[in-house]
């Protein structure tokens, strides 16, 4: 099989029902594409870090990363969060998927952001560097394994003196 020529670009209008589509099939439900709609009606949409992944003109992935906080020592300390990321399931393990969170996570990283919290599989998110979230006192708001609520820090360092409770944007309220 030839290798894919996956291009990873911000979603454009058009390919917004590519992306409901994409993230139902990936996921088996609604909730996801629901999370989406909510986020993207929202003011915590950041249009550059909705990002796609194209093979030709075929959307075959995509990735969100959203505003959320850590709420710290009394203080509000602005993170990501990465939620959710989707591929076409005859695109699955193919590297789809790993392409979209390293764009993803230099995106963020070149628009000044320091942290990114994911709910995930340990396994595939520790390539990435993600350690369980617990490792640096930030506690989930909702029920969660220990080691699938993980945190990245973009910037050494920047989770240092930063501990507490993570806090998702009111459009999670509708999948959570």
């Amino acid at each position: 099989m030839p290798k894919l020529m996956i291009h990873i670009r911000p979603e454009r209008p058009e390919d917004i029902v590519s992306i409901d589509g994409i993230n139902r099939l990936a996921f088996g439900g609604e909730e996801e594409a629901k999370l989406i709609k909510a986020i993207r009606g929202s003011n915590y949409f950041l249009p550059e870090l909705s990002l796609v992944a194209a093979e030709t003109d075929r959307i075959v992935g995509h990735i969100l990363f959203s505003p959320i906080t850590v709420e710290s020592s009394g203080k509000s300390v602005n993170a990501l969060a990465l939620a959710p990321m989707a591929v076409v399931p005859e695109y699955q393990n193919k590297g789809v998927g790993t392409a979209l969170v390293k764009h993803g996570l230099a995106a963020c990283k070149k628009l000044g952001y320091t942290i990114v919290i994911v709910v995930g599989h340990p396994e595939y998110y520790s390539r990435f560097g993600f350690t369980p979230a617990t490792e640096y006192d930030l506690e989930a708001p909702f029920e969660v394994p220990d080691d699938a609520f993980l945190a990245l820090e973009l910037l050494p360092g920047a989770l240092k003196n930063v501990r507490g409770m993570v806090k998702y944007s009111p459009a999670f309220d509708s999948v959570l």
